[in-house]
Formats: C-alpha cells, sequence, structure tokens
C-alpha cells in the first residue's frame, strides 16, 4: 500500500520491497478499508485497481458532492452522480438503481462504446486530423534534404571526400535533430505549463514556416544550418506535444489508433517530400531550393486550424480549471455522462498519483524521471522504443535512400523515384497499425517486426556485393521495401503512441520531452555519421551493422516494455509500479517457455498465465466462487 506521507522515501528511488506490501492482497480479502491501495511505486502484486474500487455507494455520493462543490461543476452534480457510479462498475451499468438508475438513452450511449467504438464526435476527429498534419509537416521537413543532398553539396562547395566536408554534409543533414533534441524537446515542458498543448503547437508551427522558407534562399552551408536548426526547435516541440494532445483527447478503446497517426501521416509527409523532390527534378539550378522550402506547406493549415479544436482536458485539470475542463470533454465525447464518468475517474485517480508526485520544478521534474520508480520505469521503456527507432535503420534511408539507390547504379532521376517507392511503401503500409495496435498490441507489434527488419535489410545489405546493374538495382530497392513494409505497422507508429502515454499527467510533458530528444538525438548521430559509416564499411557492411542492431533492440524490448494497449491513461500508473526486475523475470520464466510451446512445439494447450490482473476481475470470481458453494451446500446437509 502507498505510504502518502513519505515522499522522501520514495523520490530516493529505491526498489526495495515495502514490507507492508506482502500483505496487500491478503488485507484486501479481509475486507478492510478501501483507503489501502496499490503502491503506485511498488506493485509487487501486478494489480490494476479502480480507484473507486471499495467505496460504498454513501461513501461515493459524498465524494462526488464535494468534488463538484470545489471544482464549481454543482449544476451536473446529477450527471456526476450516474458517472460515478458506472466509473466505479463500467460492466455493472444496468444493474445502478434508485434515483441515479440510467435512462434508456444514457445505457444506449454505453453500450455503443464498445459495439460502435469507432463512432465519435466530429470534434474529435477534427483534432486527430489537425495533429496528423503536424506529424506531416514532420515527415515532409525529414526528406527535403534527402533529395537535396545530391544536389546542395556542390552548390555550398562542400561536395569533396575530405573529412571536414563529409563532416559538413552530416551537420546541415543532421541540424534539425540537433535543434529538437538539445533545445526543442526540452523547453516542451515549460511552454506546455504556459500556453497549454493548443498554444505550443502554435508556436511549434511558426517554427516549421519562417525557417523552412528562409532555407530555399540560403547562399552558404552556415545559413543553411543555421535554418535547420530553427525548424528543428519547432519539430521537437510539436513532436514532444502533438502525441500527448491526441492521447489526451481519445477515449481508452481507440487511443493507439488514433495517436498512431501521428506515424501514419508522418509517413504519408515522407511521401510527399519524396513526391515532391521527383517532381521538380527538372527544374533545373533550383530544384534543391524547392526541396529544402517547400516542407512548409503543410504547416500553414495546422497554424490555423490548431484554436478550432478544444484544448486537452487533462491540461485543464491539471491546472485546476474544471469547468473549461468539461467544456472541452463535452466535444470530444457523444454524451455528457461519458464527460461526467472520465472526468471523475480521472480526477479520484490523480488524487492517488498526487500522494506519491508532488509539485515540483521544472528541474525537479527532469530529476524525478529517474528517481521515482514509477516515472522511472515509464522512462525506461520509453527510452527503448524512441532509441530502437533509430537502431532499427530507418532514419539511414529515410535521410541517405537517394544517395545509397544512386550509389548502387542508379542514376539521379532513378535514385530519386526509388525513393518515392520506399515513400509510399513507407505511408501505405502504417494502414494496417489502425485495426492492430489496439488489438494486437504495442509492445507484441513491436516484437514481431523487429526480427523482420533485421532478415531484411541484412539481405538489402547482401545484395549490393553482386555485380553492378538492374539486378542489383532491383534486389536492393526489393529488400529495403520490404523493410519498410515491416517498419511502418511496428516501430513506426509505436514509440510516439507509447511515449504519449506512460507517463503519469505530472511528469508527462518532461517524460515526452526527454523521449522524442532521445529519438532525434540518435538521428542527429546518425544523420552526422552514416555518411563516414557507408565510406568505411560500403553499404554491405552500414546494412548489416544495423541488422544487428536490430537485433539488440528486440531483446531490450523484450524485457523491458510493457503493454499498454486499451488500459486508460491513469491506469498505467499500475502497469509500471511492477519493477522492472519482476517484469523481466517473468517474461524469461513465463512468456518465453509459452511462447516456445505454443509457436515452436505447436502446443495449442498452452496456457499463458497473465502478469497483470484487476481487482474487480477478482472480486468477480470470489463472487462466483461464493455463488457455486451455496448452491452446492443443500446437496451436503
Amino acid at each position: 500500500m502507498a505510504d502518502s506521507g513519505s515522499s522522501d522515501s520514495i523520490r530516493a528511488g529505491n526498489d526495495q520491497s515495502d514490507s507492508k506490501e506482502v500483505g496487500v492482497e491478503r488485507h484486501l480479502e479481509k475486507g478492510v478499508s478501501h483507503t489501502e491501495h496499490v503502491d503506485l511505486n511498488q506493485n509487487l502484486e501486478a494489480r490494476i485497481r479502480n480507484p473507486l474500487e471499495g467505496l460504498s455507494r454513501d461513501e461515493l455520493m459524498s465524494r462526488v458532492e464535494v468534488f463538484v462543490q470545489e471544482k464549481g461543476l454543482t449544476e451536473h452534480t446529477a450527471l456526476f452522480r450516474k458517472g460515478a457510479l458506472v466509473a466505479q462498475d463500467p460492466s455493472g451499468y444496468e444493474d445502478i438503481t434508485g434515483p441515479e438508475a440510467l435512462d434508456a438513452d444514457e445505457k444506449a450511449v454505453l453500450l455503443k462504446e464498445v459495439t460502435h467504438k469507432w463512432r465519435l464526435p466530429a470534434k474529435l476527429f477534427m483534432t486527430i486530423a489537425t495533429c496528423s498534419i503536424g506529424a506531416a509537416v514532420q515527415g515532409w521537413d525529414q526528406t527535403g534534404a534527402n533529395g537535396a543532398n545530391i544536389f546542395f553539396p556542390a552548390a555550398y562547395g562542400i561536395a569533396g571526400s575530405s573529412t571536414r566536408e563529409k563532416l559538413l554534409v552530416g551537420l546541415v543533414n543532421a541540424g534539425p535533430y540537433i535543434g529538437s533534441a538539445l533545445i526543442g524537446c526540452w523547453i516542451s515542458d515549460p511552454i506546455n505549463n504556459w500556453l497549454g498543448r493548443r498554444g505550443v503547437i502554435f508556436v511549434s508551427a511558426h517554427f516549421c514556416i519562417w525557417p523552412v522558407i528562409g532555407s530555399a534562399f540560403c547562399h552558404t552551408w552556415g545559413q543553411q544550418l543555421a535554418c535547420r536548426l530553427l525548424m528543428g526547435i519547432g519539430m521537437g516541440v510539436k513532436a514532444s506535444t502533438v502525441p500527448i494532445y491526441a492521447a489526451e483527447n481519445s477515449p481508452a478503446a481507440i487511443r493507439g489508433a488514433l495517436v498512431m497517426s501521428w506515424q501514419m501521416w508522418t509517413a504519408f509527409g515522407i511521401f510527399l517530400g519524396t513526391a515532391f523532390n521527383l517532381a521538380v527534378y527538372n527544374t533545373g539550378d533550383i530544384a534543391w531550393r524547392l526541396m529544402f522550402g517547400a516542407p512548409f506547406i503543410p504547416a500553414v493549415p495546422l497554424l490555423l486550424l490548431i484554436y478550432l479544436c478544444p484544448e486537452s482536458p487533462r491540461w485543464y485539470m491539471k491546472k485546476n480549471r474544471y469547468p473549461d475542463a468539461w467544456k472541452a470533454m463535452v466535444r470530444l465525447r457523444n454524451h455528457p455522462l461519458q464527460v461526467a464518468r472520465d472526468i471523475f475517474y480521472i480526477h479520484s485517480q490523480l488524487e492517488l498519483e498526487d500522494q506519491i508526485l508532488r509539485d515540483s520544478t521544472y528541474a525537479q521534474r527532469v530529476v524525478e524521471l529517474l528517481t521515482i520508480p514509477r516515472v522511472r520505469r515509464a522512462t525506461l521503456a520509453a527510452f527503448t522504443v524512441m532509441i530502437a527507432q533509430q537502431m532499427c535503420g530507418i532514419n539511414i534511408i529515410a535521410f541517405y535512400s537517394t544517395t545509397v539507390f544512386k550509389d548502387n547504379g542508379s542514376d539521379e532521376f532513378e535514385a530519386l523515384l526509388a525513393s518515392f517507392g520506399f515513400g509510399l511503401i513507407n505511408w501505405v503500409f502504417a494502414f494496417p497499425a489502425f485495426w492492430t495496435i489496439d488489438t494486437f498490441g504495442r509492445r507484441s507489434l513491436l516484437l514481431f517486426t523487429f526480427p523482420q527488419m533485421a532478415w531484411t535489410l541484412l539481405a538489402a545489405g547482401l545484395c549490393t556485393l553482386l555485380e553492378m546493374g538492374t539486378t542489383r538495382t532491383a534486389l536492393v530497392a526489393l529488400f529495403v521495401y520490404l523493410f519498410g513494409a515491416f517498419y511502418s505497422p511496428g516501430e513506426g507508429p509505436v514509440p510516439f503512441t507509447y511515449s504519449a502515454e506512460v507517463f503519469p499527467l505530472s511528469h508527462r510533458e518532461v517524460g515526452m520531452g526527454f523521449s522524442v530528444a532521445t529519438c532525434l538525438f540518435w538521428a542527429a548521430v546518425l544523420g552526422m555519421t552514416f555518411p563516414f559509416l557507408l565510406e568505411s564499411l560500403g553499404t554491405v557492411g552500414a546494412f548489416c551493422l544495423y541488422a544487428g542492431f536490430n537485433v539488440v533492440a528486440l531483446v531490450m524490448i523484450f524485457f523491458w516494455v510493457p503493454e499498454t494497449k486499451q488500459r486508460t491513461l491513469e491506469e498505467l500508473d499500475y502497469v509500471f509500479a511492477v519493477p522492472t526486475r519482476q517484469f523481466a523475470k517473468y517474461q524469461l520464466t513465463v512468456a518465453l517457455p509459452w511462447f516456445f510451446k505454443r509457436w515452436v512445439l505447436w502446443q495449442r494447450n498452452a496456457e499463458l498465465k497473465p502478469l497483470y490482473r484487476f481487482d474487480q476481475e477478482k472480486r468477480a470470481k470470489k463472487e462466483q466462487e461464493g455463488e457455486k458453494q451455496e448452491e452446492a451446500a443443500p446437496a451436503t446437509q
């Protein structure tokens, strides 16, 4: 159970077991007060608990009365009374009696949440569409330099083979990622605090317009680098905020599908960039300038649309602006009952979070990413999926595919055409993730796709050993395309979706900033080093190296990344309260043997013992067992 009065010991980050925790389950079985709950730092029983579980009806209604009075929501008291009962027992809403009994319309709305989960308000879809435009900006920003790479070095006088010239080309390519990783991602937390999610996205859009336009008119590599660094600040702030904004506004059942639109439309932006690069190839000396400058186009509608979308209700609640949270949530849900239920449930879990996650300064929150156990585990998991996106090798294709194809027998136009093909594959194969990310799951997608990316990248590298010619070019392109086809529904959408949901509200901005900084810092390292890697190891050596990195990333994900599908953002507190060593031990001693029996030995009756379980499920099972015992009692008398 959590010790709310010992935040200092919790912040020390000691992963040792609290002796009181050992007896939590036994105490619950004896009916101990509902005030005892799962420790959000040491969830040794791997239980996921509804914070309203165990409250009597009178206690729950009393909480509702206090809540609506304190938060200025008294005009919605009747709805909150109903919503609290639904939140306490989501599957038992038809059994609610008395003044709070639900009418036919309210029951129908709750049923449709399950049977027609994609029937959502137009405002929510507009919000996700606006976020998707922000993602398209991100993707197009990445590919402008891809096509320009075969032109701008000569224009800037850095096209030679010296170490300095190769370093400068890599630096120009990596500029946006340096700006993001060193500045943009880290200022996301304070400006989110001041401006809200929408304000941050509005500001970031300006950084994705004016420096990008300026990059088309640069006459030296230094000017180009400065513009790309400024663009990177906007990219970092935007990438750290847009997925959070989408996650906080989306219902749990389809949150993954809605938030993964970030990656799908980033892939679409990459596709648009490769298509535009191909379209302007014959414009002469200004072709590469157009490639650099065009990515400002999708940032314009982002700038115009963002304030037509509602602010994140969770951000309003964090600021104790509950009436504003109500107004925002009403625009994002189909019925006021859903609004009341969600707001009261979120508030109840935030009260629990507050016992271990006190108000702190920005610097303290950065340190607490590593010192508070629940937050540290989320940091490790988010770090893993983010760095894996660079380890898998996607950006050696996104940054340098035109160069790779040109070095393997293609002329300039054919290399741009092959890059266009990769952009198209990357986008089209992101669509399956809409149906798999919330069913198959984030972790499962990663564990399936990483081995496939490893062998396709290895095959692409080995094909470069063939004699120069059409066969070699075709085979390299084929395996690069297969690599993209496996990447797009797996490691493509998962990292930003995953990182946006795993941190508690108190640390969500700084946690996401850290995660995106991790991703983009290593993207910058990759962008700067790949020209040297390509020259020293050749295409085959570089591709084989990244194939090996895929295997390493697979092992990291297996031991450090828990599943998050279809959990509310608040329920994830319990998932990340399970100690890492306990999670890793389960994977090694339970999950791995089950996988071997089920998929290698084909033992179809092999059962996988679950790691996590709901308290409510345990209570229901006990009630069923009690009913069976009562039915059997007369026969034994």
